[in-house]
């Protein structure tokens, strides 16, 4: 594995505000209560940092950022931002 560490700080940062912009926007359009709007935003980070994960895993480098997996970190932030809908609405109306 190859742990590059040029532009953590600044790629932690941005990876951070993004997700949290997305975890928000999804508490937008779905609606719900205010702590429910902390779930899908700790949803978002989760999955952000996965999708980066894997994203260099797999040596994606489709809307890289710096040291950001731009691309790969959302969509596992979306994955997991669906996920986390499904689990706290299973029968949605």
């Amino acid at each position: 594995m190859n742990f590059d560490v040029s532009g953590t700080a600044s790629s932690l940062i941005l990876g951070i505000l993004v997700a949290t912009a997305y975890g928000a926007a999804f508490h937008f359009i779905v609606g719900g209560p205010a702590r429910r709007m902390l779930f899908y935003i700790f949803a978002a980070w989760i999955g952000f940092a996965l999708g980066h994960i894997a994203g260099n895993t797999l040596n994606i480098a489709l809307f890289k950022l710096g040291a950001l997996n731009l691309f790969s970190a959302s969509v596992g932030s979306w994955a997991a931002l669906i996920i986390a809908w499904w689990l706290v609405n299973p029968n949605p109306d």
